[in-house]
């Protein structure tokens, strides 16, 4: 018999009131303010990202890549997968408290991703970061910037979203990453103009869904150029 969720650690944050809950040991649930964020049973659409946006570093030199929320550490942890033993990963994460809990409880998910020598977590908005990256330029830019936040490109029609997908956003982002650098995005549907700015940007992408079904999308977006 399946157990009921119980609430093993909450926390009360700028975004609202997070709590992590468990049944039957292995399954686990982020809410904000009781709505879903992610489960451990559900992660398809993660894997792809990350796949999709670093199976081609396996023979860089030192790739780098950026990856916006830290979540469950699945995102993570496909990205390790796929990134060579010299990789470095930057998670920009904006609650301590997600870090305590893939540290803790959901370290077994990933197998400890979050530990990882190639990973450096930061408590910081992702957005900063990458304008951080574009500002400086040279070996700060990324070869790889994945966003697998919970409001996706969509909240850019609402204006919440624009410090991330708006025009000036994705232009931030380009100038972020090196020549022929992926810009990889998780949404919940697709959204047409998103990917009118993307083109306007000056990224070529392909839209991705993650098995069957109508909902969650992967964008994969390429900066021109080559890569060094």
């Amino acid at each position: 018999m399946t157990k009921p969720w119980q609430t093993i650690d909450s926390d009360d944050t700028a975004d609202g009131f997070l709590e992590l809950r468990q049944r039957n040991g292995s399954d686990f649930l982020i809410t904000i303010d009781g709505r879903v964020l992610m489960n451990s049973y559900v992660g398809r659409s993660e894997v792809l990202l990350s796949k999709l946006a670093c199976n081609s570093m396996n023979n860089k030199k030192d790739p780098k890549v950026l990856i916006g929320g830290l979540g469950m550490g699945c995102t993570l942890k496909a990205a390790l997968d796929e990134l060579p033993g010299n990789a470095r990963v930057v998670v920009a994460e904006l609650n301590p408290v997600i870090v305590k809990w893939c540290c803790g409880p959901l370290a077994a998910l990933t197998n400890g991703a979050v530990n990882d020598p190639r990973v450096a977590v930061e408590i910081a908005d992702v957005a900063s970061l990458i304008r951080n990256s574009a500002m400086n330029g040279g070996d700060n830019r990324f070869d790889a910037i994945i966003l697998d936040l919970y409001e996706g490109p969509f909240e850019a029609a609402k204006e919440r979203g624009d410090y991330l997908y708006g025009d000036t956003a994705l232009a931030m982002s380009s100038s972020a990453l090196m020549p022929g650098g992926v810009f990889a995005v998780w949404s919940e549907d697709p959204d047409k103009a998103f990917e009118r700015r993307l083109v306007h940007a000056g990224f070529s992408f392909k839209r991705h869904r993650p098995g069957r079904g109508n909902r969650h999308v992967v964008y994969i977006a390429k900066k021109p150029g080559s890569s060094p």
